[in-house]
């Protein structure tokens, strides 16, 4: 049985905790499933759908949307313990699971809920691989949920939903990651056959289009530096050396002139072929890509079409 279907729930509902969330890191500290409606007392709420639609059309804020409140009341009393709750709060997606008993807390002013759920288990923000679910990472389909305007939906995304939360990747993107993987070593090996000034070409086309300027000539006059550049964000100023073989004592070098110049807050060390290992050890100020790296920067940059076209 895969991970997916090891988590067992047909459910899935979305809850707001709290207007703007207020009652989320209470939520998370305790373990619970607040939710409000203090107007609709307990003894209401443990009735029938039908039932409580009628209580709540007797209430004037309520009366002209009484069914729609009414299916959210009754989903949090009824939704069985195998239902995925899930929430979105500080750019994460949370979600735990919660008890069938429904504890009466009676109005709390707004403090919080006015009845809740246990959760079985903790809140989470991470899938079952341990990895954390960054809402702005998800597609739309799942966290457009989060713009709905009362307090509890179900959730339309279910298959992606539960995906995520197993940690297991969409079958799409599986097989392009399978793709990109034998893409790259052909991509690697393109570079370390290119002629040296087309691979000095391809080093300003990679910096160009991760939106540095140029702000000295190609291979220019400068000694020491082939390519300096400007970040137009930033203002920060970037030292590039391209190498097309190099040891260590080279780049250690060079590591050496550009702490002595002193003018630039960034090295960028991109060797063709490097002899043995080459390491900036613990500089983050000095990057060093080698082929299989700088193939990365090269396929991120869509540029794998201009380098095989160098070598057709």
């Amino acid at each position: 049985m895969d991970a997916v279907t090891n988590l067992n729930a047909a459910d899935m509902r979305y809850i707001k905790l709290g207007e703007g969330g207020r009652w989320a890191q209470q939520a998370f500290r305790e373990n619970e499933l607040p939710f409000g409606y203090a107007a609709v007392p307990h003894d209401v709420a443990s009735q029938s759908r039908e039932e409580i639609t009628a209580y709540l059309a007797k209430i004037p804020q309520f009366a002209r949307s009484a069914s729609n409140h009414a299916r959210q009341i009754f989903d949090f009393y009824n939704m069985g313990e195998t239902c995925l709750w899930i929430t979105f709060e500080a750019d994460h997606l949370w979600w735990t699971r919660a008890t069938k008993e429904v504890v009466w807390l009676g109005d709390q002013q707004g403090k919080y809920g006015a009845r809740l759920r246990h959760c079985t288990g903790a809140w989470s923000n991470r899938d079952l691989q341990g990895n954390e679910l960054v809402a702005s990472k998800l597609s739309t389909r799942l966290t457009t949920v989060a713009a709905f305007r009362m307090t509890l939906c179900d959730v339309k995304a279910k298959d992606y939903l539960l995906r995520r939360i197993a940690g297991v990747e969409e079958p799409l993107v599986a097989k392009a990651n399978e793709l990109r993987a034998q893409l790259l070593p052909l991509i690697t090996e393109a570079i370390t056959s290119l002629h040296w000034a087309d691979f000095e070409t391809l080093v300003d086309l990679v910096f160009a289009r991760s939106g540095w300027n140029r702000s000295s000539a190609l291979g220019g006059t400068v000694k020491d530096i082939d390519l300096e550049l400007e970040n137009p964000v930033t203002a920060e100023r970037a030292f590039v050396q391209v190498k097309s073989t190099a040891d260590q004592s080279v780049l250690d070098d060079y590591i050496e002139r550009f702490d002595q110049a002193g003018t630039c807050q960034r090295m960028f060390f991109v060797c063709h072929s490097p002899r043995g290992e080459l390491t900036a050890r613990d500089r983050n100020d000095v990057l060093v890509w080698k082929p299989d790296s700088f193939a990365t920067a090269v396929m991120r940059s869509g540029l794998q079409d201009w380098v095989f076209e160098k070598l057709g």
